[in-house]
């Protein structure tokens, strides 16, 4: 019979998908064991929990040791528990934690022992982990599309794009694994079309596998997708997507792409590309403060397509209650490490539910082969995912793992 006891909680300092120091977090019972690997961000919003690094000589200041310890400190307070008790678990250590951002534990740690309590009750309990995630967050497990950023700009490549992803979305095609046979030919249909018209340099990938060739506007990132998917033979299949990360070409007074914009002109801007290409997404297309420019282009394209708030609500339900009351977006992006617990997590998600919201699971630049993020996008039903480029095994950990839940669902 499974001993549903938290006995021993420990971390370590391993590496992420850009050879920076991540925690992982190993909590045994005494008939089970399961780890977890914290994700880390590049483009992070300001408003995010707090990711504890050291600050010291080792690896430029990036190690995380003091959260592993802290991850020991937690444990002190939740051996014994049941691990099947996930808000208890979380609430105790907001509670211990004690502040508004998770500073003092930091969200790495404490997310760390979040999913790891979450993946040991499920195989303690013989379930799937979405199955006993869907039990947690009381939705109906669902297959996703994923978001492929194929394309890099912004702080996830070093050429002179503004605009941070542009992605391929296969929402024209039923099965997930057609989806992802789909994504994988455009994506090299693009290489090719790229190493033809910009040289063998353009086919280098950024940090979440999308290609970052010398180009300098949106209507240029754009204009390739359309062609890869047409060639690919996936017109009318494939759609676009954008993550403007617009914060980071925001100077405090006006957005600065290849010129200067003013809140205003941003909006029709937007507008008009909208007008020309097959856009279903854009995500945060202001800065993560301009709540008015959110709602202004909201109330322009909310009917149109989805605009998703990431460094605007941070997986945060206090500022997803602003932006509902503000009409500022219609969907979330749902990160786990910006807010730290997988039930604040889950509530952030139902709470855009119940605002007739969209949400979308997302990955974050600094990934690992932990693939929790998969199993939560199907769990909590809202049928999409952010996940990069099908390159790099940190990404395609995740696909794959899609693709073996896929089979469950028969397809």
């Amino acid at each position: 019979m499974p001993d549903f006891a938290i006995k021993n909680v420990f971390a370590r300092e391993v590496l992420d998908s850009r050879g920076n120091p991540t925690v992982e977090v190993e909590i045994h019972t005494a008939t089970h064991r399961a780890t977890a690997i914290v994700p880390s961000g590049a483009s992070t919003g300001v408003h995010e929990a707090l990711e504890l690094r050291d600050g010291d000589f080792r690896y430029h200041g990036k190690g995380v040791l003091g959260a592993v310890r802290n991850v020991a400190k937690i444990g002190q307070h939740i051996v014994g528990l049941d691990v099947r008790k996930q808000k208890e678990i979380d609430e105790l250590m907001i509670k211990l934690d004690g502040t508004q951002n998770k500073s003092a534990l930091g969200a790495n740690a404490i997310l760390g022992v979040s999913m790891c309590a979450a993946r040991l009750a499920a195989m303690a309990q013989d379930k799937q982990l979405y199955h006993y995630l869907a039990e947690l967050a009381a939705t109906t497990p669902k297959l996703v599309c994923p978001f492929a950023n194929v394309i890099n700009g912004g702080q996830h490549a070093d050429n002179e794009l503004k605009i941070q992803e542009f992605m391929i979305v296969p929402i024209g095609i039923e099965k997930f694994k057609e989806r992802m046979r789909a994504v994988s030919e455009v994506y090299h249909t693009l290489k090719g079309l790229l190493l033809k018209l910009y040289g063998k340099s353009a086919t280098n990938v950024g940090d979440e596998g999308g290609f970052a060739p010398m180009i300098k506007s949106a209507e240029d990132a754009l204009e390739l997708l359309q062609r890869a998917i047409k060639e690919s033979g996936y017109q009318g299949r494939l759609r676009l997507a954008i993550d403007a990360a617009a914060s980071y070409f925001y100077n405090g007074e006006s957005y600065v792409l290849e010129q200067s914009l003013t809140r205003e002109q941003l909006v029709g801007y937007w507008v008009k590309l909208v007008s020309i290409y097959d856009i279903y997404s854009l995500e945060d297309p202001f800065a993560e403060d301009d709540f008015e420019g959110f709602r202004m282009l909201t109330e322009r394209l909310g009917d149109k397509l989805q605009i998703i708030g990431d460094d605007l609500l941070v997986t945060n339900p206090e500022r997803l209650k602003i932006a509902i009351q503000k009409r500022a977006c219609n969907s979330l992006l749902l990160k786990l490490n910006q807010i730290g617990t997988l039930t604040e997590a889950i509530q952030a998600a139902k709470l855009a539910y119940s605002a007739g919201w969209k949400v979308m699971v997302s990955h974050r630049s600094g990934e690992t082969e932990d693939t929790f993020i998969a199993d939560l996008a199907v769990a909590l039903g809202c049928g999409q995912i952010k996940l990069g480029a099908p390159c790099r095994s940190e990404r395609t950990a995740k696909y794959n793992r899609l693709l073996r839940i896929a089979e469950q669902f028969n397809e």
